[in-house]
């Protein structure tokens, strides 16, 4: 496959997982307004699809980018801003894991338990998961931005191409 491809592939990917992020950042003020009962109804029932889906997209872009940094090892600079855009995505995994995963365990954890208690939790815990979010949103689009530079410095300016 050729490097041009593999960018196609790892920005598509990157790209998609940015969005997820990207809506929970814009959801934040309302949610943050929310009683617990909406709050709760929303955040269980809504973000299904985000990980099933989101995490196949987040996956992904760590694994294309990983790969694009195997390919273009040879390119000096565009190599050190894949490497530096897959970096951040670690990161923003490694961030989601220590900020938004508890969360999520310790609510499917109540739901199975103890589901009456479900939105009085959500509340004590939502500014921990949203802002874990917003963190991630950040890492992602410093991820993305990177890995964009990687193709930029790559392509030739307007001057050189004639």
């Amino acid at each position: 496959m050729t490097i041009q491809i593999w960018r196609f592939v790892t920005l598509l990917l990157a790209a998609l997982a940015l969005s997820l992020p990207s809506a929970h950042v814009l959801e934040m003020p309302q949610k943050l307004r929310y009683d617990a009962q909406l709050y709760s109804a929303v955040n269980t029932t809504l973000y299904r699809y985000f990980a099933i889906v989101g995490g196949v997209y987040s996956m992904g872009a760590i694994l294309a980018a990983i790969i694009l940094v195997v390919l273009l090892r040879e390119h000096r600079r565009a190599f050190v801003w894949a490497a530096a855009g897959t970096a951040l995505y670690l990161l923003w995994f490694v961030s989601w894991l220590t900020l938004v995963a508890p969360v999520n365990r310790e609510i499917a954890s109540a739901l199975e338990v103890a589901p009456g208690s479900v939105a009085e939790l959500w509340l004590k815990l939502r500014a921990r998961w949203e802002y874990g979010h917003a963190v991630g949103f950040v890492l992602e689009l410093m991820g993305f931005c990177a890995l964009v530079i990687s193709v930029l410095v790559d392509t030739p300016a307007d001057d050189d191409a004639r």
